[in-house]
């Protein structure tokens, strides 16, 4: 297996947890508020709505709209169909940040840190650039940089995520390998499928270069691999 110089990691269920950590802070905020409401169903309606709603921007039904804009959007449906009344514009704003402030898997930063001695990492995201960064600060994510929608004006699967990526980094596709926990996501070199054990449970139906449990078993294949091929670290690729 060629080793790549940088690693692209899809966002949402692959390095963070989006369901439990918004379960638990609108469960939270509910309870402070005296707010009763099926907050776990909210948030399911709200991410079943996200494939949806970036469709049709990628179909050009709606013009370019960031995820944050995308989000709120149906944050405002949803309040409405949920029959949750009395919200204030700043706590509108405040529940739909909290994709910004979504909580890592256990083995994420550790993986990604480890993985950061030998690679180029970052977040390859439908995200907005703005949300990605405030939960890489909120999370202590380890990023050396960060690739979101916003930064191509095309949300994945689209080619221009990817090959945009490819260019601002100055390699070739066959340099860049993407980690998702989505059995369905194309890439035209590498991919890796990851289980996460409680949300997913999916098995491996292709022959992806690497097949890994975890951000820490990743890691520990392809520390495998530099050390078996004597490679150092991307500044000495």
């Amino acid at each position: 297996m060629l080793i790549p110089r940088a690693l692209l990691f899809d966002t949402f269920g692959t390095i963070v947890d989006w369901r439990t950590s918004l379960i638990d802070e609108l469960t939270a905020f509910g309870l402070k508020r005296g707010i009763h409401a099926d907050w776990a169903a909210l948030v399911d309606a709200w991410r079943g709505a996200y494939v949806p709603s970036i469709d049709e921007v990628r179909q050009g039904r709606r013009p370019w709209t960031k995820l944050d804009d995308l989000h709120r959007a149906t944050l405002d449906r949803l309040v409405e169909k949920f029959g949750i009344i009395g919200l204030s514009e700043a706590e509108l704003r405040h529940i739909n940040r909290g994709w910004h402030r979504l909580r890592p898997w256990p083995d994420s930063v550790p993986g990604l840190t480890r993985l950061k001695q030998h690679f180029i990492i970052a977040p390859l995201s439908n995200g907005n650039v703005s949300l990605l960064v405030n939960m890489a600060k909120y999370t202590g994510l380890p990023w050396d940089t960060i690739f979101g929608s916003d930064l191509f004006h095309h949300f994945k699967p689209d080619r221009e995520t990817y090959l945009g990526a490819c260019e601002l980094l100055d390699l070739q596709p066959e340099q860049v390998m993407l980690c998702a926990a989505d059995g369905q996501i194309f890439w035209p070199e590498d991919s890796l499928h990851r289980t996460a054990v409680g949300i997913w449970d999916l098995e491996a139906d292709e022959a992806w270069d690497i097949i890994a449990t975890s951000v820490e078993n990743l890691a520990d294949q392809l520390t495998d691999q530099v050390t078996l091929q004597g490679l150092g670290t991307t500044s000495k690729q």
